[in-house]
C-alpha cells in the first residue's frame, strides 16, 4: 500500500512540474500542502476574449484511484455551458482512468474557448468583472472571474463613506499564531454582512497596538448578496504582493461567505520565500475551520 502511495505522490509531483513549465505564469500554486492549484486558460488569440480559471485539488488517490476535485470559474459560464464543459471533463477522466489528466482537461477547455471565440457568441462583458483588479499586482487573474457588478462597487464606496455609528461591531476571533524563523503569522476572523462592518472590524483591529505594528495586515472578505445572488468581495495585500488574492482564493475554494479574514505578519528579519504564503493560508484556514 505504502509503495503505491509513494508512486502516486511521485506521479503528482511529476505532473505538477510539467504543467508548471508548460503553462508558466498561468499556473498558480494556491496551497502546496493541500495540493490546490489554479490554471488560467484563454483562447489562443493575442487579445483573448474568453478566459476561464480551472481550480483543482489533487486528492491522495489521484491519479490512479480518485479524480481531481475541480471548479470552473468564469463570469459567463452558467447553465448549459457549465454542464456541457463539466460533462466533457468527466468523459476525459473516464476514458483515461488511472492516468494524469490535467493537461487533457486544460487543452479541452482551451478548445471550447477557441470555438467560442470563432463562433458568433458575443464577447463576455469583461468590463463588469475587472473593476477591482487594477489595484492587484500581477496576480489579478485570481480575482477576475467573479461577477463583481459596477453598482456593487458604487454601493461599497457609498456604504463605507456613510456614518458607521449604527453598524454593530461583529465579534472578532483570533487564531493561534504560527512562528517560523522569527516571523510570526496570526489570523483574525469576524462574521460580516456589510462592507461597513468590514471597515469597523479593521478599525477595531488597528486599535490594538500589536496588530497595528505588524509588517503586513493582509485581508480578504466575501459577502453573499442574497438579492443579486452574487458575491461582494475584495482583498488587500498590504505590501505582501499577491497574498490578498491568494487568501481570497482560499476562501473561494472553501466556499466561505459573510466573513472577513485578516492575517497579521510580524517579520523577523529572515526571508521565508514562498513559505510565507503557506503560513498565511494555513493560519487563515485554521481560523476558518475553528
Amino acid at each position: 500500500m505504502a509503495a503505491s502511495d509513494t508512486g502516486r505522490a511521485q506521479q503528482q509531483i511529476d505532473e505538477i512540474e510539467a504543467l508548471s513549465s508548460i503553462y508558466g505564469d498561468d499556473w498558480c500554486v494556491v496551497d502546496e500542502d493541500e495540493k490546490i492549484y489554479c490554471i488560467k486558460i484563454s483562447d489562443c488569440l493575442d487579445q483573448p476574449k474568453w478566459t476561464l480559471c480551472l481550480q483543482v485539488i489533487l486528492p491522495p488517490g489521484y491519479p490512479t484511484a480518485e479524480p481531481p476535485i475541480y471548479q470552473l470559474n468564469a463570469p459567463w459560464l452558467r447553465g448549459q455551458d457549465y454542464t456541457e464543459l463539466a460533462n466533457s471533463l468527466e468523459e476525459i477522466y473516464v476514458q483515461n482512468l488511472g492516468e494524469s489528466i490535467l493537461y487533457l482537461w486544460v487543452e479541452k477547455i482551451r478548445e471550447v474557448l477557441i470555438e467560442k471565440a470563432q463562433s458568433s457568441d458575443p464577447e463576455p462583458d469583461i468590463k463588469k468583472t475587472t473593476e477591482e483588479v487594477d489595484e492587484d499586482d500581477g496576480d489579478d487573474f485570481l480575482l477576475d472571474y467573479q461577477p463583481i457588478q459596477e453598482d456593487q462597487i458604487k454601493m461599497l464606496n457609498y456604504m463605507t463613506s456613510e456614518s458607521q455609528e449604527d453598524e454593530e461591531l461583529p465579534p472578532i476571533h483570533h487564531g493561534n499564531p504560527i512562528t517560523d524563523r522569527r516571523s510570526t503569522f496570526q489570523a483574525h476572523l469576524a462574521p460580516v454582512v456589510t462592507t461597513r462592518q468590514v471597515k469597523r472590524v479593521l478599525e477595531k483591529l488597528y486599535e490594538n497596538k500589536k496588530i497595528a505594528s505588524a509588517t503586513h495586515n493582509i485581508y480578504a472578505y466575501r459577502i453573499y448578496c442574497e438579492d443579486k445572488q452574487t458575491f461582494l468581495q475584495d482583498c488587500e495585500d498590504d505590501g505582501e504582493t499577491a497574498a490578498g488574492g491568494r487568501l481570497l482564493h482560499l476562501m473561494q475554494i472553501l466556499n466561505v461567505h459573510n466573513v472577513l479574514v485578516v492575517v497579521s505578519r510580524w517579520y523577523g528579519g529572515i526571508l521565508l520565500g514562498p513559505d510565507r504564503f503557506k503560513h498565511i493560508n494555513n493560519c487563515a484556514r485554521n481560523v476558518l475551520v475553528e
